[in-house]
């Protein structure tokens, strides 16, 4: 009976281990969702609603009638119009350590961004890829619209 005790704890602390390290890789969560809306991350699409976790290389994507908005762990907020998929290609907050970097790729579609700590304690770590260029934070919002190429 103890020995069946022991390999019980172990599982759950092992379970509890990976839950843990799933979420030290979520990098923000969806706020609101409405319509058709999106995210791809590692190949699985998942229907975007509140609480919907955000990592590294998430896709972001809403249809013709879908919007949506995203927190960050910096407090970044990002929100998108109808027809939007953008890519988060580099996220890095680690402020204690100086880590701190914002990259994403708006492939289509509106964004509202509004800055978070990242920007504000280095705005030169964050930018916005669209498909004529890239924007270079240095205020504390802005609004683009991308079309496809």
């Amino acid at each position: 009976m103890l020995k069946t005790n022991l390999i019980m704890l172990g599982v759950v602390a092992c379970l509890c281990a990976l839950a843990a390290s799933a979420q030290d890789n979520v990098i923000g969560f969806v706020k609101i969702a409405r319509g058709e809306a999106s995210i791809v991350t590692a190949g699985n699409l998942v229907k975007a609603q509140p609480g919907t976790p955000l990592h590294l290389g998430s896709v972001l994507k809403t249809g013709s009638d879908g919007s949506m908005g995203v927190t960050f762990k910096d407090n970044t907020i990002m929100s998108f119009g109808p027809e939007t998929e953008i890519t988060v290609d580099e996220y890095l907050y680690a402020p204690a350590a100086g880590d701190l970097k914002l990259v994403a790729s708006l492939a289509k579609g509106t964004l509202h961004y509004i800055s978070g700590v990242i920007a504000k304690l280095r705005p030169e770590s964050v930018s916005i890829k669209t498909p004529t260029g890239i924007i270079g934070v240095r205020g504390t919002r802005f609004l683009v619209k991308a079309e496809e190429q």
